[in-house]
């Protein structure tokens, strides 16, 4: 039987130094598939998973023994900016079998524990806390147990956290739930930057709101015009008046503008997910495109019309 985290650390800084090459049903730099069933059944092997992509998922069956999850940009080297990466999984709520922790230096901290993750949120961490060390949890039939888990690499700078809602930094700031949240105007510049670079870019209006369990809101928009999105994240509404309909999340700290009032909206996708970024009201913006495009400022052209 498995023990507490405080008994199983010195358990596990032993087991560091003898962890061999996952055995693994399937994997790419992206996602990884295993199972269990592969360890030694009178071993507790500590198996090693390379992840090298921004974004992936993980699905570790019939947990047994522990995994550790080595996550990494595709880009740069983790040296160079070490301090301004940070990752997030978000668990599926059927995931069980396991607790999640944060290893470094054969020490242990516990992220998320197998209850923990049948709430299916998002948690974000510092590349520099370590790597994810998955350790199977006591059960007798491990038959029906699965853990899984997408995750995103955040290749971000310090600080960013404290800027929400400026376009240029969104990546993280509005989706950064474990760190501290504050918003901001963006500036005309942010809001020129996000129309060029945001995953989704809309003209709507916010309608209502919806029960959220994070620290978030989800808001419901009605867009009039849909200029460009990310994973069909707007589905066609019909109706008089109205085109696409979809939700965006926002952090709770963040007040709502108005509704009723027709807004740009823009924003990034996360885990299949809108997070708002830069919000101004259509026809601020649209003064503010129409007197950059006559001074030839506009980073970008884009079809409003």
């Amino acid at each position: 039987a498995m023990g507490t985290p405080g008994s199983w650390t010195a358990h596990w800084v032993t087991a560091l130094f003898i962890c061999r090459a996952a055995a693994q049903y399937s994997s790419d730099q992206c996602n990884w598939r295993g199972s269990g069933l592969s360890h030694e059944p009178h071993l507790q092997d500590v198996e090693q998973v390379y992840l090298r992509c921004a974004q992936g998922s993980l699905e570790w069956l019939y947990p047994t023994g522990a995994i550790i999850i080595n996550l990494r940009p595709n880009s740069e080297p983790l040296s160079r900016h070490e301090t301004g990466l940070h990752a997030c999984i978000k668990p599926h709520t059927d995931s069980k079998g396991s607790h999640i922790y944060l290893e470094r230096a054969g020490e242990l901290k516990l992220l998320l524990t197998e209850e923990q993750q049948a709430q299916g949120a998002v948690h974000c961490f510092s590349l520099t806390e370590g790597a994810l060390f998955v350790e199977a949890s006591a059960h007798s039939d491990i038959s029906r147990r699965i853990t899984t888990f997408q995750y995103e690499v955040l290749t971000t700078y310090p600080g960013t956290c404290t800027a929400t809602l400026s376009g240029i930094v969104q990546r993280l700031t509005l989706f950064c739930v474990s760190f501290i949240v504050t918003c901001k105007p963006c500036s005309d510049e942010e809001v020129l930057m996000a129309v060029c670079t945001s995953d989704f870019v809309a003209i709507g209006e916010f309608h209502s709101t919806v029960p959220s369990p994070g620290a978030h809101t989800v808001a419901v928009v009605v867009l009039s015009q849909l200029l460009r999105q990310k994973n069909s994240l707007f589905v066609w509404a019909g109706g008089r008046g109205r085109s696409w309909t979809g939700r965006v999340h926002v952090p709770t700290q963040c007040p709502l503008p108005p509704q009723r009032d027709q807004y740009l909206l823009t924003g990034s996708v996360h885990f299949g997910e809108a997070w708002l970024g830069c919000a101004p009201r259509y026809r601020d913006f649209m003064d503010l495109y129409e007197r950059a495009h006559e001074e030839g400022t506009n980073p970008c052209e884009i079809n409003l019309y």
